[in-house]
């Protein structure tokens, strides 16, 4: 692994996590490329991760053994299309982190004999605590498999998912996720509030509290429910909690929600493959 090249197309804020975070684990920054439009983000990559630049996609697609598309699903086909006779010389894996965009799509816009891995990181991959799920095309052999993870590894978890379909669940999850606690820490706070609470009181004791339960859930094999069932004495104040968040249907809604996600998933990936 920390002897292959790796290439990233697009020097956006995901991509700086991914490099980032192979550096961290000991991937050795002359090994990475990375070709962007914008000269000062390269000059701003370059200068604080030492790694190699380029204005051309080409250029650094004939260096790599890896090709990770870091750039947003709406310009995908064109760069995919402008760079699809260099990746077919080359054949590296291509890794896409593009939200929405088919495998379908990428074979056809770069070549149905291209080694793909699609995957869906999160938004706590810019901290290194991300969620990703992966799924790879029939092209892509058990060492680029094992390649792919180690680099989304890079900045969190990293899960591969039997059929391709199954991201659509992923985007739903891990994906949107982060906001829905945020939303959820957001309602507390200006519960907290209402109580008389300070703003900053407030808010730290949501963040260190959302951090704890997170990490508890982490570092444990009992289910949430069980967790749950744990700290909620009976008679006491977390009970009552609970049973209010039950009756105004709590679950229901966090149902209705991540179906709506997933079903809009869905829907963006048939609109974006067809530009």
């Amino acid at each position: 692994m920390k002897t292959k090249k790796i290439g990233f197309i697009g020097g956006g804020n995901m991509a700086s996590s991914l490099i980032t975070g192979l550096i961290a684990s000991g991937h050795s920054p002359s090994q990475i490329w990375v070709s962007d439009i914008n000269q000062d983000v390269l000059k701003t990559l370059a200068n604080n991760l030492n790694i190699n630049i380029s204005v051309a996609n080409e250029a650094v697609i004939e260096e790599v053994d890896v090709v990770v598309l870091a750039i947003k699903p709406q310009v995908l086909r064109e760069v995919a299309e402008n760079c699809a006779a260099s990746i077919r010389k080359k054949r590296p894996l291509v890794v896409s982190i593009a939200a929405g965009i088919a495998q379908e799509s990428l074979s056809r816009w770069l070549g149905a004999e291209v080694a793909v891995v699609r995957c869906m990181p999160n938004t706590p991959s810019l901290v290194l605590t991300g969620a990703t799920g992966l799924h790879a095309n029939a092209n892509v052999d058990d060492e680029q498999r094992d390649l792919a993870e180690n680099i989304l590894r890079s900045v969190g978890v990293a899960l591969w998912v039997d059929k391709e379909s199954e991201l659509d669940a992923v985007t739903a999850v891990s994906g949107s996720g982060p906001a829905y606690y945020f939303l959820l820490m957001e309602a507390m706070e200006q519960a907290a509030l209402s109580m008389g609470m300070q703003e900053h009181t407030a808010r730290l004791l949501i963040q260190q509290t959302a951090l704890g339960a997170a990490k508890i859930a982490l570092e444990s094999n009992e289910s949430p429910e069980q967790l749950r069932k744990r700290v909620s004495s009976p008679g006491g104040t977390t009970e009552q909690a609970i049973k209010a968040f039950e009756q105004g249907g709590f679950r229901e809604l966090v149902a209705k929600a991540i179906q709506a996600a997933h079903d809009r998933s869905i829907e963006m990936s048939k609109q974006l493959g067809e530009q």
